[in-house]
């Protein structure tokens, strides 16, 4: 497959209300492959993310009516879409702002169609290796996970603790063989949520916290492996 069949495979959404630039952003990212969809107010960009589903985000800040920092929050609050922001606001405060709010990339304009498509490039070659990650991580993997007294079968579903079966729920089973799998590894919140909970969720809510809070006392002094790495997530590390 080519780099452009490959990239024919992406949409992106393009928000942003100078019409001018609009059209040429969106020429020269359909001459690049991409399928482009574009909408120049706050509102129809939230309704147009939720039916297409778009693989980035190209959001201008500055939009009539809703501006596109709100957009930025309101997409943050339920989907992990990567964003790639747009302004004339080139002060660094500005520039901190946005990506603090959950924008990935940055550029200010004035900006060349070459910048521009090479920041796009490089955020959907890091979506796709996000999502083989993933997948890598719902796969099926041994049938069997040890951690010293720890158990996991994981054909059967089933999690035994010193030989005792432990009553862990779908979603802590989930999680604990992610754990198991990945020793050391460092996994952040929004990730667990879509390799264990997928769908399922709504965005900012505890439920990561509240699943491990649960485990961690389900395994008793082992729960103590699972743990809390500041600013990130959690993860499986030594066991006591």
């Amino acid at each position: 497959m080519s780099n452009d069949e490959a990239q024919s495979f992406h949409t992106i959404l393009l928000v942003e209300d100078a019409t001018d630039l609009a059209r040429v952003i969106a020429r020269e990212l359909q001459g690049a492959g991409y399928v482009v969809s574009h909408t120049a107010d706050g509102e129809a960009a939230l309704k147009q993310h939720a039916a297409l589903q778009p693989d980035l985000v190209i959001l201008d800040w500055m939009l009539p009516g809703l501006d596109g920092l709100e957009v930025l929050r309101r997409l943050r609050a339920r989907a992990p879409t990567p964003v790639l922001m747009l302004t004339a606001r080139d002060e660094e405060a500005d520039r901190v702002l946005g990506l603090e709010l959950g924008a990935d990339d940055y550029l200010t304009k004035p900006f060349s169609m070459r910048e521009l498509l090479a920041r796009v490039r490089a955020l959907l070659r890091r979506l796709e290796h996000v999502r083989q990650m993933m997948a890598d991580d719902r796969r099926e993997g041994p049938a069997l996970l040890r951690c010293g007294p720890l158990h996991v079968y994981t054909d059967t579903r089933l999690a035994t603790l010193a030989g005792v079966q432990l009553d862990v729920s779908r979603t802590e089973f989930d999680l604990l063989c992610l754990f198991l799998r990945h020793p050391g590894r460092a996994f952040s919140r929004d990730y667990i949520l879509d390799v264990v909970w997928g769908e399922e969720y709504v965005r900012g809510d505890r439920s990561v916290d509240n699943a491990v809070l649960r485990l961690r006392k389900k395994l008793g002094t082992m729960g103590d492996a699972i743990e809390t790495v500041w600013g990130v997530g959690y993860r499986w590390g030594d066991t006591p």
